[in-house]
């Protein structure tokens, strides 16, 4: 009987991950040693505002594309993130060697006139600018943008103009997800890349309101002496110098006739002493140092 012919051992199978024209197969990405968000699991946001921004994304209505750029932020798929005035530019790590390149764009920034009023208002508010020097943003700065008549967020898609280099046609693609996740990321330790977004810096911000309060206090020198020029660059109120367009605070011309007229421009302070609110305790108090 004939007998069959020996079979040569098979060679090894080729790894399940293999390369194909440039393109890993599955179209997984490379593993990648980003820019990962600090969030991991759960919500992608600690602050208000940067949960306010993640709504926004979630808001467009754009489905899968948003929830894998999630887990392309997670897992530090994106290489590096910078913000220009108007622009945020990126690197992502996709499935080719080369990462691509990723451009979002606000399509109405605030101009030049709507700056005039937003900082006019920030400078007239008591502890606005301090709040963002201690990483916060104020839960008014949103109402502050719409009054000039500008969107702090991108409240529908279209307000962005977003590109990438990856073959994708879809648009936003799980690239530019990644991008605006891991933003909304960074806005959680530095709220000032918000504004930055909006073509001014902190330093910006901070000269101009500088600026603003420098030529309040050389009009008030002029008007009631140099006694004026020791409040403090933030203080709102400078003594016969009249508030910007937009504040609720009244003007300190002379004597308040009200000791506490001070706390009642001021924004509402949390803490409570014996279940009294610490205004109404100051209130009190400067009352009665005043009584003759």
């Amino acid at each position: 009987m004939a007998t069959r012919p020996s079979r040569e051992p098979s060679e090894p199978r080729e790894p399940r991950e293999q390369w194909r024209g440039g393109f890993a197969e599955y179209g997984r990405p490379l593993a990648a040693d980003g820019i990962a968000t600090s969030r991991q699991r759960g919500a992608m946001a600690g602050s208000w505002w940067s949960g306010r921004f993640v709504d926004v994304l979630e808001g467009y209505g754009l489905g899968g594309r948003m929830q894998r750029g999630r887990t392309y932020a997670r897992k530090g798929q994106v290489l590096s993130l910078s913000v220009r005035s108007t622009v945020i530019v990126a690197q992502v790590q996709g499935s080719r060697p080369a990462p691509y390149a990723v451009k979002v764009t606000l399509r109405r920034p605030a101009t030049r006139e709507q700056w005039d009023i937003i900082e006019s208002v920030m400078g007239a508010t008591v502890g606005f600018v301090a709040r963002l020097l201690a990483d916060e943003v104020p839960a008014e700065l949103e109402d502050v943008f719409e009054d000039a008549g500008v969107d702090l967020f991108p409240l529908t898609w279209n307000a962005l103009d977003a590109s990438c280099s990856c073959p994708d046609h879809e648009n936003p693609c799980k690239h530019i997800a990644a991008v605006l996740y891991l933003f909304a990321d960074q806005l959680d330790r530095d709220p000032w890349l918000l504004l930055a977004w909006h073509g001014r810096s902190r330093d910006d911000v901070l000269d101009l309101l500088r600026a603003r309060r420098g030529a309040q206090r050389r009009t008030a020198e002029q008007n009631v002496g140099a006694a004026a020029a020791s409040i403090a660059p933030w203080w709102p109120l400078v003594p016969g110098v009249p508030l910007p367009v937009g504040s609720n605070a009244a003007p300190m011309s002379g004597p308040p006739e009200d000791p506490g007229a001070v706390l009642k421009a001021m924004e509402p302070l949390a803490r409570r002493v014996d279940e009294r609110s610490v205004s109404d305790v100051l209130a009190e108090l400067f009352t009665a140092l005043t009584d003759d």
